[in-house]
């Protein structure tokens, strides 16, 4: 597949934002930005976003844009684009990018339907430009330390992972009971939507494409069924006071200006985050019944190199973080994202190795690691972060668990 050569390393790679929301104005920008890059477009919907970010980055009315066929209209204007939209609305902007021949950040979900995938990757084949799938996990220190000891084959052959996200019970509400994904379709399934990094990252360690997906799931909690007795409609009109869903514990102890309250109320004050606890999603009643996604899913998956895998995405857990077990022929190492730890066992020589990695950043250093990456390919400096046909196995894995999940039949991959 022939690519563009990287722009002229003397000037500042250019880029535009599709989708000005979290992830491509409070996360990609703002790391663009930092590392030397220059966003000079945008695209997003609502009008008052757009302004605001805008004047973040300097960008003049006439390079701001409410619906991405406007921007492609004035032809290839930017060195790449970074594509953030909603879950439903990453496939058009992406094969338009793909035909002008930009380069691309697809945020992930990067489709709603399988048949997607190979539309994406004989466009991209197609094209001079690539797609890079913000899977920001294997940029972070902690998962290149654990694919380090898998490389580094002292253990012997990776036999088996057993990998726990521990979802948080406040971030799934936040997430899936309240936000933008408690509905599939049109947002993605859970599985798919929570953890297609965590997929990403078992190929990863595999080194394989998987043959095959087992998947149970259900939704537990969260039902009009489990409301409390005496909930009211809006948390702050509620006389509950041990709830674990109150949104009055999750939001107001927080920055007003600091995820997840800059998702709440993007003007980022305190009176915005009040606001919007009165009027909108973030506020009100999570059982409602206003969801349709499980809460607690289990996966195996058998790669064809013969590992074997487990994924257990859960929402009841009080940490927010990821937790591992990988089976070595001639060791074991068990790992915790949250705290950076990595405990190393040997069964020959009984040595026992404690590592501790940086875990600072959001998603533990990834966002940063995953732009920083996808700059360096940019100017030249380096090879696309992560081809898309292996990221796409993700999604493959993704959409068979969710098949597998309903139907309760083994769901085998080409």
């Amino acid at each position: 597949m022939p690519h563009l050569p990287g722009p002229d390393p003397r000037r500042a790679v250019t880029v535009a934002v599709i989708g000005c929301g979290n992830r491509g104005a409070d996360v990609y920008a703002r790391h663009l930005t930092r590392l030397g890059a220059r966003v000079t477009h945008l695209v997003d919907a609502h009008r008052a976003r757009l302004g605001q970010v805008a004047a973040r980055h300097a960008v003049p009315p006439e390079r701001q844009f409410t619906h991405w066929d406007a921007f492609f209209a004035q032809g290839r204007v930017a060195d790449a684009v970074v594509i953030a939209t909603p879950d439903d609305l990453h496939v058009q902007p992406c094969l338009l990018a793909l035909q002008a021949g930009y380069h691309v950040l697809l945020e992930k979900p990067v489709c709603l339907t399988e048949a997607e995938l190979d539309v994406l990757l004989a466009a991209e084949h197609a094209s001079r430009g690539s797609v890079t799938v913000a899977h920001v996990l294997r940029t972070t220190p902690f998962f290149r330390a654990l694919r380090d000891v898998v490389a580094g084959g002292t253990l012997g052959r990776l036999v088996g992972v057993v990998h726990a996200e521990n979802v948080a019970y406040w971030h799934y509400v936040h997430s899936y009971v309240r936000g933008n994904w408690r509905l599939s379709p049109p947002s993605a399934p859970f599985v798919l939507a929570k953890s297609s990094h965590d997929l990403d990252i078992l190929r990863w360690l595999a080194g394989s494409p998987p043959a095959w997906v087992m998947a149970t799931g259900d939704t537990f909690a969260h039902r009009r069924e489990d409301r409390p007795a005496g909930a009211a409609d809006r948390c702050l009109d509620c006389e509950v006071r041990d709830c674990r869903a109150d949104a009055r514990r999750t939001y107001l102890p927080r920055e007003p200006d600091v995820w997840p309250n800059s998702v709440v109320a993007p003007d980022g004050t305190r009176e915005g985050l009040l606001r919007a606890l009165r009027n909108g999603p973030y506020g009100a009643c999570a059982f409602l019944g206003q969801s349709n996604q499980p809460d607690h899913c289990s996966l195996q998956v058998a790669f064809v190199g013969g590992v074997r895998a487990t994924l257990t995405v859960s929402a009841f857990t009080h940490n927010n973080t990821r937790t591992l077990r990988l089976h070595f022929t001639d060791g074991e190492v068990r790992a915790h994202m949250e705290l950076g730890e990595l405990e190393v066992h040997h069964f020959g020589t009984g040595e026992v190795r404690r590592e501790r990695v940086e875990t600072g950043g959001t998603h533990g250093g990834g966002d940063a690691g995953l732009v920083t990456g996808w700059l360096a390919f940019l100017r030249g400096e380096a090879g696309v972060p992560t081809p898309l046909h292996e990221s796409l196995d993700s999604h493959r894995m993704a959409f068979a668990a969710e098949r597998a999940r309903l139907s309760g039949q083994v769901q085998r991959l080409a």
